[in-house]
């Protein structure tokens, strides 16, 4: 069988893959077509339900997906962007039509339909029949009226003089009223605050989590909880860890963070809410319905069987199962007790999001959505069913990395997807819309196709599976117009042709960093500013890259050299990248944005890259908030795991002294960088000049 499997994949499998969205094929560059293993897409079909273990399963397959798509009357999902006329539908003549919309109303045609997910029913004279979802999208998201400005930071890395250990949503609201009324920055992007899997240790990374449906109570601040009694137990055990990482050189412990938080939680939930606070609790509950249960449950029964839903006595691995719910009664408390954790810390987020608006800010708070869920956690218990089993999310081979990657994310599979009319997508958006000015989605690519990589092989025995994109896009247009909020799509690395065309078209920003951004059609060098994209997010740097101090002074290459992650000696390497730096420098200086004699000035040097990103059309400008304060350390530093502290680090001043929240208002040195912002620009993206709001194109 195994030489049947790694055979050459032949025109009925092929044709197979095909037709359920599962390339055959993928492209690491515009010249080259690398074909997939004949095992690598029977197993993805087979993670889709589909046998193809051998010809003959391939032929009745294939001769039932034929046999489905030649009778159905519609798609699982069906999309009408508001701007393109009027429903058109190639059905037989004589077909009836009816539409159940969103609020409940029943109609006999397609005319004049508001925007929402509807369902649509047809009936054919020869008496079949048809349903399907029917999103009603605007054409474009709201973009930024005019341009902003605003910081880019790890919560949990910026830490005040009353956070617990770790940065909180206190310190975000007043980061936020700071930077919007103090700096007149439009927005705050944060990392991922989606809940974590918990255990000891607690996997840091926030692009693993538990849920990406409900954020994590590890980011409150208690002493904003009102049934919080302020015990000063509490506050001496938060003083030592905070004290831990601000003056002894600790990293960040999120573990040792959420143990004192929670035991102060405890307490909070064990004090009767006031009426109008029970009255907004139990709002919020019924509003979050059955998913706020089960994510509840599931921390309950993590608690009693551990954080792996995969070893729990069988039956409780159903969230629907008759011992599920006997469970839930038995751990009613423990889930009355999540269920508030994640009420309260909607409050505080909405409370930082209501802040920042308060401030002047037109964006507010950027969340970042993960792209996707750790295997062992609650959304992936419970929507089992929605996801590939035996698959990973990951990346094939490319220039950057022969070995490709797998990320240890169970992939959404795309056609039960459609049959719910991607509910699970359009609860996850509106949920993270409830209180976020803008949305980054990391890896948007993902909206249109992922690399699956079957458990226990390589990344490079992959391939692609292709989604929905115009349902994913259209779902996206509608809850962000809906919630009047911003996207931004990380579109660094390796795109499909297409890609950035069919985002930027429906208004979803990309996302620029200046050291990428050269003219690789051309010469390769520095792209100047003008021919810079309008419809982005321009940084310096991002999370997973160097801060631009340590990437001025070569500081990048000597931190991975020391780790072992270089494939070139530290010479080679070292030259390429003072080579890379020198030219951005020349260009910087022939702008008029450097002296000649500021250079080697890292300070002067860092505002001026900041300069060169005014001079860009872009839309959104980004600054890292260490690199403000001259911090040298990646918050994450890509290929490795316990060699380099990854989401561990506090933000640290050019001597790597860690730096409060107090002392960043305070500092010289940030104040001199965010007056480069105030003083140079920002002016209006390619005209779009209005009242400071968000608004439709």
């Amino acid at each position: 069988m195994s030489g049947a499997l790694d055979a050459p994949l032949d025109g009925e499998l092929s044709r197979l893959a095909e037709l359920h969205g599962v390339a055959t094929s993928y492209r690491p560059s515009p010249d080259r077509t690398v074909p997939a293993s004949a095992s690598a897409v029977i197993a993805v079909l087979g993670a889709l339900g589909v046998d193809a273990s051998d010809p003959r399963a391939v032929r009745a397959a294939l001769a039932d997906r034929e046999r489905h798509l030649a009778e159905r009357l519609l798609p699982p999902t069906l999309v009408h962007w508001t701007g393109s006329g009027e429903i058109a539908l190639d059905l037989p003549p004589g077909t009836r039509v009816e539409v159940r919309t969103e609020d409940g109303e029943t109609r006999g045609d397609l005319q004049g339909l508001p925007v929402g997910v509807h369902l649509l029913t047809a009936t054919a004279p020869d008496g079949r029949g048809g349903r399907c979802h029917l999103v009603v999208a605007p054409d474009r998201l709201p973009t930024p009226a005019g341009r902003s400005c605003g910081l880019l930071v790890q919560l949990y890395s910026l830490l005040s003089e009353r956070s617990w250990g770790m940065g909180d949503l206190g310190d975000l609201k007043d980061l936020a009223d700071w930077a919007g009324r103090t700096a007149g920055a439009g927005f705050v992007q944060v990392n991922p605050l989606h809940a974590a899997v918990p255990g000891a240790p607690t996997d840091p990374s926030p692009y693993r989590p538990s849920s990406r449906r409900f954020p994590d109570p590890v980011h409150l601040r208690p002493e904003a909880v009102p049934e919080y009694g302020h015990g000063t137990a509490f506050a001496e055990r938060a003083a030592r860890l905070r004290s831990a990482v601000l003056d002894q050189g600790a990293l960040i412990d999120r573990d040792a963070v959420w143990e004192l938080k929670r035991e102060a939680l405890e307490e909070a939930a064990a004090v009767p809410l006031d009426p109008a606070r029970q009255a907004a609790y139990d709002a919020f509950r019924t509003e979050q319905g059955q998913a706020l249960e089960d994510h509840a449950t599931w921390y309950a029964l993590a608690e009693r069987h551990g954080s792996d839903w995969h070893r729990w006595p069988e039956a409780l691995r159903d969230p629907r199962s008759p011992e599920t719910a006997r469970a839930r009664t038995e751990l009613a408390d423990r889930v009355a007790f999540h269920s508030r954790l994640a009420w309260l810390t909607d409050t505080q987020l909405t409370a930082a999001q209501r802040a920042a608006r308060e401030a002047g800010m037109p964006v507010g708070i950027v969340h970042d959505l993960a792209v996707g869920v750790h295997p062992q956690g609650a959304d992936a218990w419970a929507q089992r069913d929605f996801f590939a089993a035996g698959m990973s999310v990951g990346a094939p081979p490319d220039a950057f990395n022969a070995r490709g990657q797998d990320w240890g994310l169970p992939p959404w599979r795309p056609d039960r997807l459609a049959a719910s009319g991607h509910a699970p997508y359009r609860d996850l958006l509106r949920a993270l819309f409830r209180y976020a000015g803008a949305l980054r989605i990391d890896h948007v690519m993902g909206l249109f196709r992922l690399w699956w990589v079957p458990q226990g092989g390589p990344p490079t025995e992959g391939t692609y599976v292709r989604y929905d994109a115009e349902a994913m896009l259209a779902l996206l247009a509608l809850e962000a117009t809906r919630a009047g909020a911003v996207v931004i799509g990380e579109d660094l690395g390796t795109v499909e042709p297409g890609v950035r065309e069919t985002l930027q078209r429906h208004g979803v920003l990309g996302t620029s960093v200046l050291w990428f951004e050269r003219d690789w059609d051309g010469d390769s060098r520095p792209l100047p500013p003008e021919r810079w994209r309008a419809d982005c997010l321009a940084t310096a740097t991002t999370h997973d890259l160097p801060p631009t101090a340590a990437r001025l002074t070569g500081e990048h290459v000597e931190l991975r050299d020391r780790l072992g992650l270089l494939t070139r000696p530290a010479a080679e390497e070292l030259a390429d990248a003072k080579a890379d730096t020198a030219e951005w420098l020349a260009l910087l200086i022939s702008l008029g944005l450097l002296t000649g004699t500021d250079v080697g000035d890292e300070e002067a040097e860092i505002r001026a890259v900041h300069r060169f990103l005014l001079r860009t059309p872009a839309r959104m400008i980004g600054v890292w908030l260490p690199d403000a304060i001259g911090d040298r350390r990646p918050q994450n530093l890509p290929g490795t795991w316990d060699q380099y502290p990854n989401w561990r680090l506090p933000v640290a001043d050019a001597k790597g002294r860690p730096v409060t929240l107090e002392e960043l208002r305070g500092s010289r040195r940030v104040r001199a960088l965010l007056e480069v912002l105030r003083d140079d620009g920002p002016g209006p993206a390619e005209g779009h000049e209005r009242d400071g709001r968000l608004g439709p194109e």
